[in-house]
């Protein structure tokens, strides 16, 4: 079995992760470097593995450094053990009867060869497998999506919800979960719809995973008209031009964006073409690492 890694500078991994994800569908293993560069890896056997250039044009820029291991047969076994459960805790001072009921604390977010956990009341069991899409909650762009979509859940009534750029679906089930109804996610590729489709059954979560383009089309709410159109939350964890064109061609306003897949030097300029085209305003600014993810809210 055959390893073959890329390191890319930080400031453009999720760009590489995209392309890379264009010739390696089935997945990539994301360890950070001691340098402080992002490897991705793909495994499989002699012949079937991206080739050397395609991988080198991928990366494009931001490429570092390319090199081919020779691994043990045991492989899926070490693949099994980078993907562990990763648990989102909702902030201690959100951890209380909120309306008239006990709000969920914790997210868990787990493959689904790892056991549940049922030991602690108000933490939610979400299983995804980390197949061909993008999003199993080990990424810090997620995790800092869900911790907002727990504040947000805690803080406010909640209505419909288009998760944007959905991946494997982890953002708009765990949104299912917190209440947030009716809930869409949407992506262009084809194999994350699949993959998404195929999280949401094995979660019996209540969510429509659809093919959307935000490139083509603009974004329109739910449908269902008058004040649940108003009261719409948007996520969207998604690279920066995506975001910046998201926020030029809606179709409406929403009342909440939940914005991730920045580095914390691009927050700045995503919140300044949201409160240019939208009117938002920031409400919210969480970092992990060089990662950001921003809650911005419709201004009264």
């Amino acid at each position: 079995m055959i390893r073959l890694a890329v390191r890319v500078r930080p400031e453009l991994a999720e760009v590489v992760l995209a392309e890379l994800l264009e010739i390696a569908p089935s997945g990539l293993e994301e360890v950070p470097g001691e340098d402080g560069t992002v490897e991705f890896a793909v495994y499989g056997p002699p012949g079937e593995i991206p080739s050397l250039p395609a991988l080198e044009a991928a990366a494009g820029d931001a490429l570092v450094e390319v090199s081919t291991t020779e691994i043990a047969d045991d492989w899926q076994a070490r693949w099994k053990r980078f993907h562990r459960p990763v648990l989102i805790r909702a902030p201690a001072c959100l951890s209380h009867i909120h309306g008239g009921r006990v709000p969920v604390r914790a997210l868990r977010v787990r493959p689904p060869w790892e056991a549940p956990d049922g030991h602690e009341d108000g933490v939610e069991d979400i299983v995804i497998d980390p197949g061909q899409a993008f999003g199993t909650g080990a990424h810090a762009s997620t995790q800092l999506c869900l911790e907002l979509l727990l504040r947000l859940a805690a803080s406010r009534e909640r209505g419909p919800l288009l998760d944007v750029g959905t991946g494997s679906g982890v953002l708009a089930i765990a949104a299912a979960r917190l209440g947030f109804s009716p809930v869409v996610g949407l992506d262009h590729d084809r194999d994350s719809v699949d993959a998404a489709r195929v999280n949401v059954a094995a979660n019996r979560a209540s969510v429509e995973i659809r093919r959307f383009d935000i490139r083509a089309r603009p974004l329109a709410p739910i449908a269902g008209g008058g004040e649940r159109v108003s009261s719409t939350v948007v996520v969207a964890n998604l690279l920066v031009p995506l975001l910046l064109e998201l926020s030029r061609q809606m179709a409406f306003t929403p009342q909440h964006l939940l914005a991730g897949g920045l580095l914390r030097e691009q927050a700045s300029e995503v919140a300044d073409a949201f409160r240019a085209a939208r009117g938002m305003s920031v409400q919210a600014t969480l970092e992990r690492g060089e990662w950001a993810a921003l809650w911005l809210a419709r201004d009264a």
